[in-house]
């Protein structure tokens, strides 16, 4: 008999203003004022294509299972019945041949039409993946023109500034997915393309690996590097030559040497991710009728081409009876999860009827197969109010069990709805059903229920992330399969008007806590987040849930500044041998702070100051013909900072000019030159007394203020420059980034003449501690956030993250 709980997880007394905010800014159309319209928009909509008589019922249905924790992906929630021409469907994958224009030789569209193709789909709110290893490499003959192709990573660069330009419907940007296999000549420019920094910004990657290249490198052996465009005459001289099956082998490279090349730049670029083809192709329910080359942005999804996700979580917390045991023994209650289920498989079947499709290919390969992805979020928080850590063999069991129960709850509906409404076009039983596919593994009793009635949609599982909908519809519930990343932090909101608001913003399973009568203060162990648990820990949950979800996972595995480098590479030969379809890794450090804009992090305190002054004369910007005779007040300081090359230390001394205040009472002290020593740097000493010579010009002719701000602007392609700290609304210190050692100097200086204005006041920037990356507050090294400039934006769990100030940009 189930216990009634003191209070349920939807029964908070209020909402969190991110809840709202992300709600108002995502979600909500004109005329609706909450949560209540906008889930009677999507289920009249998801009900639409019911037959007539039953159509009001099942509008009752979907409003319920909404209001039950069962939603959409965030393209339903944004866009179900309204009337713009968006799709319903988060992402894709689109197909891209070995030519240019028209058709290749095997029916794939060519390079300018599958970015045609692609810019309309995104156009329309999708994100899409590619396997671009179709292109011929470069070096190889392109007969038609008597010319040398140019390889795949330049046609990539196109797809990425195309989808720089193309604002997806909602003002969604496009998210992207490029794969390449791991034996086409040009992997190694692919694997290594994102170390210069602004390069395929709008692209995740993935190297499609199979179990021929790891059993290569697990033996130690030489790897061929393949394609069957034949090589140019140069690359024929050097030793390029056609294998037996038509192969033409373009390099050989120790397997080891390669795998490598991949590892590092997954170390210190978090990218590329790893996809292990041979592991999706051989689970996959349809390999009978199709290849899977790729997968959406956030790999959960590995798709045919034209192939989409069609999203649907449901919010694992709102099933939790009893959490934390206040009221009784906490329990799930699978009974209502599988009701849930149930009927979000055929909200989402009504999803590909009702929404509109971008392209008539994307359309037919949906209509074909009536794939699904029947999902989850909240794992982690649900692991907390049932009491069992995340990172322990019982949380691995609960979780287990609960995909094992989503899953047969899932196919059971689909047989069910196959019965009613027919079975998808391309299903071929036994094949679907023969031995190492993932329907071979369902239950005896399902099994007999397919064979009998067939079943309405070829995949129904998929576990992706859920960023912005877990924000706005689960009171920030730990997002999809991953553990909390933090119980609380602070949210800086920039307004309509240019100021700035700021508000706690609070994981869910916490907030519950405290308000059931907990102390936050002395949380249980069970309280665990990602950063508190080691790397092979997240990979045994995926390799727990796996076995249950006919797709794929998309979870990140993150690790510490300080892991180590071998113990890193083998944990995707871990999750290689745990039959798990893809990994992604994301190891804080600086290299990761590449700036992708080059504006300045933060406006100085003294310049705001001088800027806001009433005063009709500045005693700072008035003209000051010559240097003075005679000795000047001066500060000598010792500046230390931290680039890709280690440690750096330099001394700049500022000579100081007392005149009067303008108020006319005193005197203040202005910068008036600027001085360097001989023989400190590795760059010509010219340069640097050329630079301080022009400061003290700009100084004496009072424009400092802008000539510093305009060499706080300079920016470098060798990564970022760590110099001082960034003080947090809460009083923390997290590491302050620059764009090149110009703009830390400038930011040196700025500091320098900041504390001689303020003599008296605690200085700006505190002496520098020589300290790893991403240690300091759990704050993460990442690219520069458009909201608070620190460079702070990490990849979690699929989404764009500023560990620094919480705002959650693009989910792929």
């Amino acid at each position: 008999m189930k216990r009634d709980n003191t209070m349920r997880p939807q029964d908070l007394t209020h909402t969190q203003p991110i809840s709202l905010d992300v709600l108002k800014e995502k979600y909500l159309k004109p005329g609706e004022d909450g949560i209540e319209d906008l889930y009677r928009r999507v289920a009249r909509a998801l009900a639409s294509v019911e037959k007539e008589d039953v159509r009001a019922e099942w509008e009752q249905r979907f409003l319920a299972n909404l209001h039950a924790g069962a939603i959409g992906a965030g393209r339903i929630m944004s866009a179900a019945g309204t009337d713009i021409q968006a799709t319903l469907i988060n992402c894709f994958v689109q197909p891209v041949g070995d030519c240019i224009q028209g058709v290749d030789a095997e029916g794939y569209p060519g390079i300018y039409e599958a970015l045609r193709e692609a810019a309309e789909t995104m156009r329309r709110g999708g994100g899409v993946g590619y396997d671009f290893s179709r292109i011929r490499p470069k070096g190889a003959e392109v007969k038609g023109t008597h010319s040398m192709a140019s390889g795949p990573c330049s046609y990539i660069n196109v797809f990425d500034q195309s989808c720089s330009t193309v604002e997806s419907a909602g003002a969604r940007r496009g998210a992207q997915m490029g794969v390449l296999r791991i034996d086409h000549p040009d992997v190694l420019e692919f694997i290594t393309a994102k170390r210069t920094p602004g390069r395929w910004n709008n692209f995740n990657v993935s190297v499609g690996v199979s179990d021929a290249f790891m059993e290569a490198l697990g033996s130690d052996q030489p790897w061929e590097l393949v394609h069957k465009a034949r090589p140019g005459a140069s690359l024929i001289a050097k030793g390029a030559y056609q294998r037996a099956d038509g192969q033409w082998v373009y390099q050989t490279i120790a397997a080891s040497e390669l795998w490598d090349t991949v590892m590092k730049s997954a170390y210190d670029f978090a990218e590329p991710g790893i996809l292990f083809l041979d592991q999706i192709r051989t689970d996959n329910n349809l390999r009978y009728c199709e290849s899977i080359e790729a997968t959406n942005p956030c790999g959960e999804q590995p798709l045919p081409p034209y192939g989409c996700c069609d999203l649907g979580p449901v919010i694992l917390t709102r099933f939790v009876r009893n959490p934390f045991g206040f009221g009784g023994l906490p329990s799930f209650d699978f009974e209502a999860f599988e009701q849930a289920v149930t009927t979000q498989v055929r909200a989402l079947d009504n999803v590909l009827d009702v929404t509109f499709w971008p392209l008539p290919q994307q359309r037919e390969e949906s209509a074909a197969k009536r794939r699904i992805g029947v999902g989850f979020t909240g794992m982690g928080n649900t692991l907390a109010m049932l009491c069992v850590r995340y990172d322990r063999d019982e949380g691995r069991a609960m979780a287990a069990q609960i995909a094992e129960r989503m899953r047969n709850a899932a196919y059971a509906a689909s047989v069910a709805l196959a019965q009613e409404k027919g079975a998808f076009p391309k299903l071929v039983v036994d094949d679907y059903l023969a031995a190492g596919t993932f329907a071979s593994r369902l239950p005896a009793a399902l099994q007999k229920q397919i064979r009998k009635h067939g079943i309405r949609n070829s995949h129904l599982l998929s576990i992706a992330p859920t960023g912005t909908v877990s924000l706005a519809f689960a009171d920030n519930a730990s997002n999809g399969i991953e553990p909390p990343f933090s119980w609380m932090y602070r949210r800086k909101k920039r307004e309509a008007d240019g100021s700035t608001s700021e508000y706690a913003v609070e994981d869910h399973a916490w907030r519950l806590y405290r308000e059931l009568g907990g102390n936050v203060d002395q949380l249980p162990e069970y309280f665990v987040n990602a950063l508190a648990m080691s790397a092979g820990d997240h990979i045994a949950m995926m390799q727990a849930v796996q076995p249950f979800v006919d797709t794929a996972i998309s979870k990140t595995v993150n690790v510490e500044a300080d892991y180590p480098y071998e113990d890193f590479k083998g944990l995707y030969q871990q999750a290689w041998r745990a039959h798990l379809k893809g990994l992604a890794t994301y190891r804080p450090n600086s290299i990761l702070g590449s700036v992708l804009d080059t504006g300045s992090a933060a406006t100085d305190a003294a310049a705001a100051a001088a800027a806001a002054a009433p005063a009709p004369v500045d005693p700072m910007r008035t003209v000051i013909e010559s240097r003075p005779k005679g000795a000047l007040s001066a500060v000598a300081d010792k500046v230390e900072y931290w680039t890709q090359e280690g440690h750096k230390t330099l001394y700049i001394v500022v000579s100081f000019l007392p005149v009067p205040a303008a108020d006319g009472v005193g005197t203040v002290e202005r910068a008036i030159e600027f001085f360097m020593p001989v023989g400190q740097s590795g760059e010509s000493q010219q340069w640097i007394t050329s630079t301080m010579r022009m400061l003290s010009l700009a100084a004496r002719g009072g424009f400092l203020e802008r000539a510093l701000g305009d060499m706080r602007k300079v920016a470098w392609d060798r990564g970022p420059v760590r110099l001082g700290t960034y003080q947090k609304a809460d009083g923390t210190h997290v590491p302050m980034w620059h764009d090149s050692e110009v703009a830390a100097i400038a930011f040196a200086l700025q500091n320098i003449i900041a504390r001689r204005a303020q003599q008296g006041v605690a200085a700006v920037m505190p002496e520098p501690v020589a300290v790893s990356v991403g240690t300091s507050a759990g704050v993460m090294a990442g690219k520069k956030c458009p909201e608070c400039g620190a460079h702070a934006m990490i990849r979690k769990d699929g989404c764009d993250y500023c560990t620094q100030c919480g705002h959650l940009g693009t989910c792929g």
